[in-house]
């Protein structure tokens, strides 16, 4: 049975993580980031045929929401992601009574970015597994209004402005959102929404945000995952964060779907999909030396 934590309360905000229990006792614990371009997505939108892997695998999996920009701004997302390491690497561990010393942290597109930079943070995940995230906020797929975002119909500002909340929120599912996404790609301003447009012009501010800048020799074993047809996160951001990890040293896989398109994972009637969940159990069973049941 699936159980609800409040992890952090701020304001009138709760930010809140649902918790999969494995069968296995003191099992490790993978901590799953939503994606949605930090805009939108809820701890509910991991899919149930991949909870029911990673459990019957032997993993617990606690599936977090976070705040949503633009109403909250980049860094107090990233502040709510290094709070929930700190609570998970302490107090979590005699509540839900899973092993401390083994954790990940997997995260698709967004998620996968927060995934990345959590590996950043003082307290760190054990292993990381990004989905088609980003290791950099500041390339031109970001700044620039993308092609395959201004081939759908057109969003106004006063739409996208329409749908922003007066006060912080951590859950919100992609109907009531996507169009500030579609204005923001679209536009090339996603980052002014997401960070504010004074940290967004701020470009060394800017790199304590981007873990393809951060990583170094103590940044934890990561997988990482994109296809290489990939029409939202570019296939390069990948590419580009295993090169920054083999140059830190530290132990890494890419693992490329061929043709695979953004989000592909979402289907797990896909193949693909199928393989990439399987290689991902391989992988942290590898790091955690788990058994599988």
């Amino acid at each position: 049975m699936a159980e609800t934590f409040i992890y952090r309360e701020v304001g009138n905000c709760s930010v809140e993580g649902t918790l999969h229990r494995s069968p296995l006792k003191h099992a490790p614990l993978i901590i799953f980031i939503h994606g949605g371009g930090l805009v939108w997505g809820s701890k509910d939108d991991m899919h149930k045929e991949q909870i029911k892997r990673y459990t019957e695998a032997g993993f617990n999996v606690f599936s977090v929401d976070y705040r949503l920009a633009p109403e909250t701004k980049l860094p107090e997302i990233r502040d709510d992601i290094a709070y929930l390491l700190k609570w998970i690497k302490t107090d979590a561990s005699s509540i839900f009574g899973f092993d401390s010393k083994r954790v990940a942290v997997i995260g698709n597109s967004a998620g996968g970015y927060l995934a990345l930079l959590s590996g950043t943070f003082d307290i760190k995940p054990d292993a990381i597994v990004s989905f088609y995230g980003y290791g950099q906020i500041t390339g031109d797929w970001y700044r620039n209004a993308s092609s395959h975002f201004t081939a759908m119909p057109t969003v106004t500002k006063s739409l996208a402005e329409q749908l922003v909340q007066p006060t912080p929120i951590a859950a919100a599912p992609i109907h009531t959102r996507y169009a500030i996404y579609l204005y923001c790609r679209q536009t090339g301003s996603w980052l002014d929404w997401v960070a504010g447009k004074k940290l967004a012009e701020d470009s060394a501010a800017l790199k304590k945000f981007a873990p393809i800048e951060l990583a170094d020799s103590n940044y934890p074993a990561t997988f990482l995952i994109h296809g290489n047809a990939d029409e939202d996160v570019p296939y390069a951001e990948s590419v580009a964060m295993k090169l920054k990890l083999d140059t830190a040293g530290v132990s890494n896989e890419l693992l490329t779907i061929d043709n695979g398109k953004h989000n592909f994972d979402a289907n797990m009637s896909d193949p693909n999909a199928i393989y990439a969940v399987e290689q991902t159990i391989k992988f942290l069973t590898d790091q955690f030396k788990t058994s599988k049941m």
